[in-house]
């Protein structure tokens, strides 16, 4: 299994409707309609003014990173409306095979 990790800013006002945003007309939706994904969760904490999104999806391989994300999978993916939420859009995401979890990723989802 390979966990894909993005992380984004937006300001603390938005971060209510940014999480809606992301649940239920973005990422959320792409990752689930994607075959090969495992799951995601969605940490997030304060920093001063700003909340900070971590968007962890997990994935089958990464040939099925590619069918989300495109012939070079490190590139994030971004949506029109993620410019009126996130402070900067990082060009990168991270991914890093996972050896271990006790997480029931992937079960509830054929």
């Amino acid at each position: 299994m390979i966990a894909r990790i993005w992380r984004g800013i937006v300001e603390r006002y938005d971060a209510v409707a940014y999480l809606e945003y992301l649940q239920r007309t973005t990422g959320v939706p792409d990752y689930q309609a994607t075959s090969g994904n495992l799951g995601v969760t969605i940490p997030q904490r304060d920093v001063e003014d700003v909340v900070e999104f971590t968007l962890i999806t997990y994935w089958e391989s990464m040939e099925a990173i590619r069918t989300f994300a495109g012939e070079n999978p490190e590139r994030a993916r971004y949506y029109p409306e993620d410019r009126r939420y996130l402070l900067d859009l990082e060009p990168t995401v991270e991914h890093f095979e996972v050896p271990f979890t006790d997480l029931p990723i992937g079960e509830t989802r054929a």
